[in-house]
């Protein structure tokens, strides 16, 4: 009994010295220290006292979350060091947003960096030539090196390729170069479809394509389709399109790989090639001699006919051409590859531009506002030669359009146009391998909208 007493004594003693020893160095450590270890042991004697039911309840709370559309769990983790790390990423690299008025120089000393490192970065090869234009809203990473000078510097170029000045090896006062670093892409494929009630532009923007996909589709088919006059309420459009994704998150779209268009009950079809060109099914190309129309338009004022009464002179006459209403100042692009015959100002025609294409076609194009070549200049399908006006005999701002043959005018709606030509023959095999497979994935958004109906 007393051997127990005495050792409970002397365990007592023990915890006592501990204790008073444990407390004469928790008064040596710095104040900042003493005070995060009470706060600890505080959080901890709370975490101890609260009842487990609540524990409980926070559990399905954040089950709960999770199912909602939290997709990573976050796990606390309590490190017996204060000491913090952010990881390469976010400490060592420093953004700084480009302002309007801004220059390479005002970034570099923004960035607390000297004029040298601006020149020696301008001289670091031809891509770093384009840290010259920078634009608001572009943005500069930098990276200072162990002796906190100038390190390197990142600049994103678009969602896959970023731009790198650094030093050519690890030694930091050698040479800098410039190098693009490009991300792998993971391409997808998506589709539209519609059905034309009142504007293709409507049924294509009900069809989820964006307006760089609408005007891309309309240029495919340029060469086949006036998209102003030939129209029709009924016509519909089936399109394959890539979607980009960079680690599983979308960022951008790609090319439209293949496409049909029904227009008054003809079907017209395109199929991308490896070499960016496209071509029909049956592998000839969609590229012609003539474009149906020379202008991006918003409306048609009059269609092509043999007589109309003419709205400035008030009379009946002849309108051998096609009328393109739009806002005043818009391009107007030659229709084929030619060379201009005449450019030139008359008060009937206004500001007109006349094209000679080989020895067989002309093309006119008057009432423009102002010309942009003159007579000699050698024109490509789809240049600008002009903007839209009302300069002349006009009523309003349109370009009137002429197509003529052998001297004769023709519709240039409808006028049979010069055959466009085969793909080359050694790329044949690989393009109808393509084909079968782009035809195959028309085929099948068809049948997915039909099962949807």
């Amino acid at each position: 009994m007393k051997q127990s007493l005495v050792s409970q004594v002397g365990s007592s003693m023990r915890k006592t010295l501990d204790a008073t020893k444990a407390l004469t160095l928790f008064k040596k450590l710095p104040k900042q220290h003493r005070t995060g270890l009470a706060l600890a042991s505080a959080f901890l004697g709370a975490l101890i006292l609260l009842p487990s039911e609540s524990v409980e309840a926070s559990r399905h709370h954040e089950a709960h979350n999770l199912d909602a559309g939290v997709r990573y769990p976050v796990e606390l983790n309590i490190a017996p060091s204060t000491d913090v790390f952010m990881g390469e990423e976010e400490s060592s690299w420093q953004t700084y947003k480009v302002r309007s008025g801004d220059t390479l120089a005002k970034l570099f000393k923004r960035a607390g960096f000297t004029s040298r490192d601006v020149y020696n970065v301008t001289q670091a090869g031809e891509l770093a030539k384009t840290l010259v234009t920078l634009l608001p809203g572009d943005e500069l990473s930098f990276k200072s090196n162990k002796d906190g000078g100038f390190g390197e510097l990142k600049y994103k170029l678009s969602s896959t390729d970023t731009l790198f000045v650094r030093p050519d090896s690890s030694d930091d006062n050698a040479a800098l170069i410039a190098a693009v670093e490009k991300r792998d892409v993971d391409i997808r494929y998506n589709f539209a479809q519609g059905e034309i009630q009142s504007s293709f532009w409507n049924a294509a923007v009900q069809s989820g394509l964006t307006s760089n996909q609408i005007m891309n589709l309309a240029g495919i088919f340029g060469w086949d389709i006036d998209f102003a006059m030939e129209i029709r309420a009924g016509d519909t459009f089936n399109v394959v399109f890539e979607e980009q994704y960079i680690d599983g998150e979308f960022v951008g779209y790609g090319d439209i790989v293949a496409a049909e268009f029904t227009n008054q009950g003809e079907q017209f079809s395109a199929i991308l090639h490896e070499d960016g060109t496209y071509y029909t099914p049956e592998g000839r190309s969609m590229r012609k001699s003539f474009l149906r129309a020379p202008i991006n338009f918003k409306y048609v004022s009059s269609n092509f006919s043999k007589a109309r009464f003419h709205p400035v002179q008030k009379r009946w006459k002849a309108h051998r051409g096609t009328d393109y209403v739009a806002a005043v100042g818009t391009p107007v692009m030659s229709a084929g590859d030619g060379k201009v015959i005449k450019s030139s100002y008359d008060k009937y025609n206004g500001h007109h531009v006349f094209i000679q294409h080989g020895e067989k076609y002309t093309t006119k194009y008057l009432h423009f506002k102002k010309r942009a070549v003159k007579v000699g200049d050698t024109v490509k399908q789809g240049q600008t030669i002009g903007y839209l006006g009302s300069t002349g005999l006009a009523s309003g701002p349109h370009v009137h359009y002429e197509f003529l043959v052998d001297g004769v005018h023709r519709n240039p709606r409808t006028v049979a146009l010069p055959k466009a030509l085969p793909i080359a023959k050694e790329e044949r095999d690989v393009f109808m391998e393509i084909a079968s497979v782009r035809k195959a994935q028309l085929d099948n958004n068809k049948r997915i909208m039909l099962a949807m109906q």
